[in-house]
């Protein structure tokens, strides 16, 4: 299959594509451009530069479908924690003769020599703003990025997320598929070298974003890099959290777990962080390399009981573990760092909920920390969007509502989802009229367990699963269900713009979906128990149900978007 090329990510422009074809082979027929009723066979998004009249103004957002609606969102929640206004905004250098560098009204002196080290998925747009910052100051810096960042981030036309020629940075690419490799093991190394090296009188500027756990491999010896990634797949493939995933991988790390804080003492540290987990812990975030971790030995040993992998250990992992000290490191050991978060998910759904509201639907947030295996969540998702469209029907008040607002009590129970007033936001729900769209806005970070060989990410695979329980929820109530009354549309999407090791950073679905795939001979749930979500996605002619946006040059975790509005009556 060609490879689509990457959107551009301009504040608010949506490209409208004027053709486009259902499903490949020569018995389809051209369909026009999406129209408000036919969700199901929306063609998608232009890619190629539109001409100047195709760029929509806000106050045309409205006359666009409910896919370009979605769109409009994401490109929104995602251009709002962009490193490089981020960075500008929080970080300052003041004086010439006895420099302070000031983030977030915290001054920090700059008393000899000012470095720079990073890694992450957000880090080079970071670097480029940090530079351009510091100026003469910067004495030098090594990141380490996600292979072919450069390249695409040129190719979209972001020359503001790319450093200048003759930068002071290295710039290090790897982790292909966001998977460690030998190129991110060499920028570690580079790294590592770069803080044992530091005075007292020294700065180190660290920033960190979501994907710099796989940029910074440094397993402590005699273990390898291929053994340690050997554990942390299978953990991963067993179902294991990113929180557990992250607890592993420090306890085996030189430079994770506070490693890296500790190799640059007696330097002062500065780490500028733009989170991508659920409550922005910061020993957790690319497993905290600046950050006094709160996890032992035994933790990791608790993790690798409960998925059935202590007793296969490969020896060197045994040794490194038999050895590695029984209680964390003491807080005071970081007095000289100072860890900032700059960005998170709250702020990509703030944003998002803001442009919603521009667009004249109720928006409401559902939470910004939704985690859980995939299918519960797609679960919890199908029956708030059935709820809303009873409430479309009149019915919001009746036994079927009432049973579905206690299902959903009880499962938001079941995930633990922190802070999450469930309660709360079906009252908020409930008080809204029919007269306008809702959208439901979340965030967060799903579990997949790994059974098939398929291709997917967890994004594409939560809406293939909220596809097929629309369907199903459809099929036990008719035609004339409230649900067929309503236009759905639902996307889940990475703000990294990469979903798995596939090119997508997500998919769209809506009801009709499954219906329209087993009109083609496409069994939805041999894809699910396959793990297969991106080929079923793109059996669709030009994957128009796929959101591919290149590599975005940030990461949140992940935006889901529920759109409802009551469909035109004939």
């Amino acid at each position: 299959m060609a490879e689509r090329p990457a959107l551009s990510w301009p504040a608010v422009a949506v490209s409208v594509c004027h053709h486009s074809r259902r499903f490949r082979g020569p018995r389809l027929e051209a369909a026009g451009c999406p129209s408000p009723r036919g969700l199901a066979s929306a063609g998608r998004e232009c890619t190629s530069p539109p001409h100047k009249a195709e760029w929509l103004s806000p106050a045309s957002l409205c006359t666009m479908s409910l896919r370009e609606h979605a769109l409009s969102l994401f490109r929104g929640a995602v251009g709002t924690v962009r490193p490089a206004p981020m960075l500008k905004r929080a970080l300052k250098l003041q004086g010439d003769g006895c420099p302070q560098l000031l983030v977030k009204g915290q001054a920090f002196p700059v008393n000899r020599d000012l470095y720079l080290v990073g890694f992450g998925k957000a880090v080079l747009g970071m670097a480029a703003a940090a530079e351009e910052i510091l100026g003469d100051h910067l004495t030098r810096g090594i990141i380490n990025v996600p292979l072919g960042i450069q390249e695409s981030l040129q190719r979209a036309g972001m020359q503001e997320m790319l450093l200048k020629p003759h930068s002071k940075i290295q710039v290090i690419e790897g982790a292909k598929n966001n998977l460690p490799d030998t190129e991110a093991l060499k920028g570690a190394a580079a790294i590592q070298e770069l803080a044992e090296g530091l005075t007292a009188d020294d700065l180190l500027l660290v920033l960190i974003s979501g994907g710099g756990s796989a940029l910074l491999p440094a397993p402590i010896p005699p273990m390898l890099l291929e053994e340690k990634e050997k554990l942390t797949k299978l953990l991963a493939s067993r179902g294991a959290a990113i929180q557990e995933l992250n607890i592993v991988r420090k306890t085996l790390s030189v430079l994770k777990g506070g490693g890296l804080a500790q190799l640059a003492h007696p330097a002062r540290v500065v780490s500028l962080i733009l989170s991508d987990v659920i409550g922005d812990p910061l020993d957790i975030i690319a497993s905290g390399p600046t950050a006094a971790s709160s996890h032992s030995v035994q933790d990791c040993l608790q993790i690798l009981t409960k998925y059935n992998l202590l007793h296969n250990l490969p020896k060197s992992v045994e040794t490194v573990l038999s050895s590695s000290p029984t209680k964390p490191t003491a807080p005071e050991n970081y007095s000289h760092v100072s860890n900032i978060i700059l960005g998170s998910n709250t702020l990509a759904l703030e944003e998002a909920k803001h442009q919603a509201e521009g667009l004249g639907y109720a928006a409401l947030v559902l939470s910004a920390a939704v985690h859980g295996e995939v299918g519960r969540v797609a679960t919890l998702y199908c029956q708030l969007i059935q709820l809303v469209c009873l409430g479309f029907a009149g019915l919001g008040d009746g036994p079927l509502s009432d049973e579905l607002r206690g299902n959903l009590l009880q499962l938001a129970a079941e995930l633990q989802i922190p802070g999450l007033e469930l309660d709360e936001f079906l009252k908020a729900l409930r008080g809204l009229g029919p007269d306008r769209p809702v959208c439901i806005l979340a965030g967060g970070e799903t579990t997949v367990q790994l059974q098939g060989t398929g291709k997917g990410g967890r994004n594409q695979e939560l809406a293939l699963r909220v596809a097929l329980g629309l369907h199903r929820a459809q099929a036990c109530t008719g035609a004339s269900s409230p649900q067929g009354r309503c236009e759905i549309l639902f996307l889940s999407g990475g703000t990294d713009g990469q979903d798995g090791p596939t090119e997508a950073a997500g998919a769209f679905c809506s009801p009709g979906l499954v219906a329209e795939a087993l009109q083609e001979g496409l069994d939805v749930e041999a894809f699910l128990r396959n793990n297969d979500s991106y080929t079923f996605f793109s059996h669709f002619q030009g994957g128009h149900h796929l959101l591919v946006t290149g590599l975005t040059g940030t990461n949140v975790m992940d935006i889901q978007a529920i759109l409802i509005r009551a469909m035109e009556r004939s």
